[in-house]
């Protein structure tokens, strides 16, 4: 058994102790099966909230209405969960109410797909009602009962299975992709937020572009934010080879693909409500694709975009369908050779003018800035206080005779 499970068989041996069931469920199960890093053990057991808490000494209530207890053992903080049904959902997304149960075959009937209602016992066996296992090994996705049923509780879901198609590489069963198809438009009625964290986490998949286009052959598109109009591009999407674009390169190359001008970008990355400075960061990145597209770095360039360069040159090697690593190692050595990265490298500062040229703050000393800066970035002058003064009293002096 893996070790993650091994140092928290105690938690489950303290449960049965005080009379109660207890197994490991959800996500750590499917990915032990998968044989994948496990990072979070979840436990569901018989017992009450209320029960599982006079269990053990140290617990933090975090979702006790929905039946969720913490309990920290050896440092560790185990989200032990009681078996429960749930009533009908009435706004697509949470039950209208969830009722305590003892037994672990109805509590996972409950679940989204056949392979997160797994659970495994102390000694390792599986108990699997649902044939979970076999759609793991077949690499399947596909609901626990109807689809539409599971889908129409929790329209979240829906994005769930397209995120586990990029995440696994599994193929989404026929009935479920049919339901996606034929239900997308629930997705109306769920937070932007809850969107976005399905959608990041499917363009950290390895089989992203696949599922780009599976978002858009279902619809599924039209009732994400700002992405109703672009089915098309969405279903070209795999015609990519993006697989080694961080997520921040993925949403820039949405953009790209959409052919966003810099006001359509910031409007479709705030849809999504993505933080502020991920934003500027995201808009960075497509201003010096666009930049990149009509001109070959130069030290000037490079030195105003930074490490965004290496972003927008990936990310622009995609949309050409080159390799996204083609001429990044130039590309470094390139910036690592310039004199200044950025303005604080440069020797010379706002009160050196002030006292060299003897005039108070004002716009020219922004523009005798960038002159020198420009002069240190192409050769003409080298970055010591000196040298620049000098070269600057100079300027200036056949300023004056002109």
């Amino acid at each position: 058994m893996n070790e993650a499970f091994l140092k928290a068989v105690p938690v489950l041996e303290n449960i049965e102790a005080a009379g109660y069931e207890a197994y490991f469920v959800g996500g750590s199960v499917r990915d032990y099966i998968l044989g994948k890093e496990i990072a979070d053990v979840d436990i569901a057991t018989s017992a009450a909230p209320e029960e599982v808490k006079t269990i053990f000494p140290r617990t933090l209530d975090v979702g006790i209405e929905h039946g969720t207890v913490v309990v920290l053992h050896n440092g560790i903080p185990y989200e032990i969960t009681t078996f429960r049904s749930e009533a009908e959902y009435l706004d697509f997304r949470r039950p209208s109410k969830v009722q305590f149960i003892r037994s672990l075959e109805e509590d996972l009937k409950r679940r989204d797909f056949t392979m997160n209602a797994i659970a495994m016992d102390k000694e390792g066996h599986l108990i699997d009602p649902f044939n979970g296992r076999g759609a793991i090994e077949e690499k399947r996705i596909c609901t626990v009962g109807q689809p539409a049923e599971r889908f129409t509780e929790d329209a979240l879901r829906m994005m769930r299975a397209v995120r586990f198609f990029s995440q696994l590489a599994f193929e989404i069963e026929k009935k479920t992709y049919n339901a996606l198809a034929s239900l997308a438009h629930l997705l109306e009625n769920i937070a932007v937020e809850r969107k976005l964290a399905e959608f990041e986490k499917l363009l950290a998949g390895t089989s992203r572009m696949k599922a780009l286009k599976v978002i858009g052959e279902t619809g599924l598109s039209k009732y994400l934010p700002n992405m109703s109009g672009f089915q098309k591009e969405l279903m070209k999407a795999e015609d990519y080879n993006a697989a080694e674009l961080t997520v921040d390169e993925m949403w820039a190359f949405l953009a790209c693909i959409f052919d966003l001008d810099e006001s359509k970008a910031g409007a479709f990355f705030k849809s999504w409500k993505l933080p502020v400075k991920k934003i500027k960061k995201l808009l960075a990145i497509n201003k010096w694709i666009r930049y990149r597209a009509k001109n070959k770095w130069d030290a000037y360039s490079l030195y105003h975009a930074g490490c965004i360069s290496l972003n927008a040159e990936r990310v622009l090697n995609v949309i050409v369908h080159e390799d996204s690593s083609r001429g990044i190692d130039i590309l470094v050595s390139q910036y690592n050779s310039l004199p200044i990265k950025e303005r604080s490298d440069l020797q010379l500062t706002g009160d050196n003018l002030m006292n060299w040229f003897g005039k108070p703050p004002g716009p020219w000393i922004k523009a005798e800035l960038e002159k020198t800066e420009k002069a240190v970035l192409g050769g003409e002058l080298n970055n010591s206080n000196e040298s620049i003064r000098e070269w600057l009293i100079n300027c200036n002096q056949k300023l004056g005779k002109n």
